[in-house]
């Protein structure tokens, strides 16, 4: 199955989550991502997820010095950033669960012959 518009879908709430945990960079919240699961996420994608959250207040950023290479922006949820991950996580709880529901096997199945 390709998964990539069901991802687009779910990329600020999965970015969301991951932050809440954790204050991370740019490729450190990537890796988490796929080390959860997301194996098809695309740096890209990321990167605008971060940059356009960080943009609408849901997370805040820092730079932390680094001896040993580039400095590194860190990027931690803000209070607007809980208040959207705990709606969102509400969101995906009542549609994955009413889609559970739907592929179902064992429902009843409309119209079929008793």
């Amino acid at each position: 199955m390709d998964t990539t518009q069901l991802l687009k879908g779910v990329l600020d709430l999965a970015v969301l989550a991951v932050v809440d945990g954790e204050d991370g960079y740019g490729y450190d919240i990537l890796r988490r991502l796929r080390t959860g699961g997301l194996d098809e996420v695309g740096d890209a994608s990321v990167y605008g997820t971060l940059r356009r959250l960080y943009a609408a207040g849901a997370l805040t950023s820092y730079v932390v010095p680094s001896e040993s290479g580039p400095h590194r922006k860190y990027y931690g949820i803000t209070t607007a950033g809980r208040d959207q991950l705990k709606s969102q996580r509400d969101d995906w709880h009542h549609f994955s669960t009413t889609v559970t529901g739907l592929l179902r096997d064992d429902r009843p199945k409309q119209g079929a012959a008793s």
